[in-house]
């Protein structure tokens, strides 16, 4: 298992594998091309309402995570393919925020990991 997460403005690198944007919004400034993408996942990102009400303020980061594992409780057909091909492969969360702690990609992985380590090895 191999989850990484990523600025997306930061240059593509071998190491990253299969390179996944779960940002809802495309990142201000960024080409499609720079990218250098494999999936966007548009729909694994965080809902406009949670996104508004977290504003990138660390003091509501458990707040956030809880509240997004619970968006993301209600759709696991959204996130199911990515944790399984991060079983046999490198996976990289791409996301735009500035910071790089507190975003959703990060809480996405610590998500995916909890479910791979619960359900094991397939």
């Amino acid at each position: 298992m191999s989850l990484a997460v990523k600025r997306v403005y930061d240059p593509p690198a071998p190491k990253d594998g299969y390179r996944v944007l779960v940002d809802r919004l495309w990142p201000r400034g960024l080409k499609k091309a720079d990218a250098a993408l494999d999936l966007w996942a548009k729909e694994v990102g965080p809902s406009r309402e949670l996104r508004e009400w977290f504003g990138h303020e660390p003091t509501r980061w458990e707040g956030f995570r809880h509240r997004y594992a619970g968006e993301l409780d209600a759709v696991p057909e959204s996130w199911q393919s990515l944790a399984e091909k991060a079983r046999r492969h490198q996976v990289t969360l791409l996301f735009g925020a500035r910071d790089e702690e507190h975003n959703n990609a990060v809480a996405l992985k610590a998500y995916l990991e909890s479910y791979l380590a619960a359900h094991g090895p397939h």
